[in-house]
């Protein structure tokens, strides 16, 4: 048996990728993270973490392993509308007209990650 300590991505600037980050969730970077920094944490309530760790090669192709997220408060929609005003652009949208679906976007260096309806969603609790 295993447990996940970190979901980790690579990144050509981690402070500033993680920083970016930092804004979409919420979590604080390090007291200890600072720019030109190799690798930057970002630490949830438990693990795992993000940690972002820079690579000397840009990124190519799709992703393997994305994170899939979705609104603390507000709905989805809402929420895409908000990591657009932050930088992040779609890729793929997969919304439908019965309110179904998600989002692919891209972080600020082409990372995928999608937009899911959150559970008050899916529970028809938020329109």
């Amino acid at each position: 048996m295993i447990e996940i300590h970190a979901v980790t991505i690579d990144a050509a600037d981690p402070y500033e990728l993680g920083s970016w980050w930092s804004k979409v969730t919420g979590l604080p970077l390090g007291d200890d993270d600072n720019p030109g920094d190799p690798e930057i944490m970002l630490r949830t309530k438990q693990d795992p973490f993000l940690l972002f760790i820079r690579v000397p090669e840009g990124k190519a192709g799709k992703n393997r392993v994305h994170l899939d997220v979705n609104a603390i408060e507000g709905s989805r929609d809402q929420e895409v509308e908000r990591l657009l005003e932050l930088g992040a652009t779609i890729f793929e949208d997969h919304r439908r007209p019965d309110g179904t679906g998600w989002v692919t976007m891209h972080d600020p260096e082409g990372n995928e990650f999608c937009v899911t309806r959150n559970q008050a969603e899916r529970d028809g609790r938020l329109g």
